[in-house]
């Protein structure tokens, strides 16, 4: 996946279809977490979405802020000439495109498009770790990362 203005990665062996995904930038991280993942993590109680924020319950209620997004999966009809698919969206920048989601599609112009909703995580990231560290997480980037890796693997 890629994340405008951003390093969004994409791993498919590591995040199936509509997984959720990461990238690191200086100082920021952030994560694409799917809708029916959240939702499985908070029938779980490992984890809920309160007042825009995702709330981890394992790490003693550490709380991270959420923007509601879509990760374009594959294009259904017309050419994708903004290059969208593999891509993930804000609902701001949803707008600016003119874009308007209905469930799991999306259209832009005359165009249609298949998508996972969800959102995207947002923490700053933390100071690196020594190797070999098997201490507990430093910062809430790392808590998130260890979160999602030990859930989704």
């Amino acid at each position: 996946m890629r994340m405008d203005g951003a390093c969004f990665n994409h791993f498919p062996q590591a995040f199936p279809r509509g997984r959720g995904g990461w990238c690191k930038l200086e100082g920021v991280t952030k994560l694409f977490l799917p809708q029916t993942q959240l939702e499985e993590w908070a029938l779980a109680d490992k984890a809920d979405l309160r007042e825009g924020r995702l709330v981890v319950m394992a790490e003693g209620g550490v709380a991270f802020p959420l923007t509601p997004a879509v990760h374009f999966v594959q294009l259904v009809s017309g050419e994708d000439t903004q290059g969208l698919v593999a891509r993930v969206k804000t609902e701001e920048q949803l707008a600016r495109l003119g874009a308007e989601q209905m469930a799991d599609s999306v259209l832009v112009g005359d165009n249609a498009y298949e998508v996972v909703p969800g959102y995207v995580a947002e923490v700053a990231a933390g100071a690196p770790r020594p190797e070999g560290a098997d201490k507990k997480p430093d910062s809430e980037a790392d808590l998130l990362a260890a979160f999602i890796l030990n859930k989704m693997g």
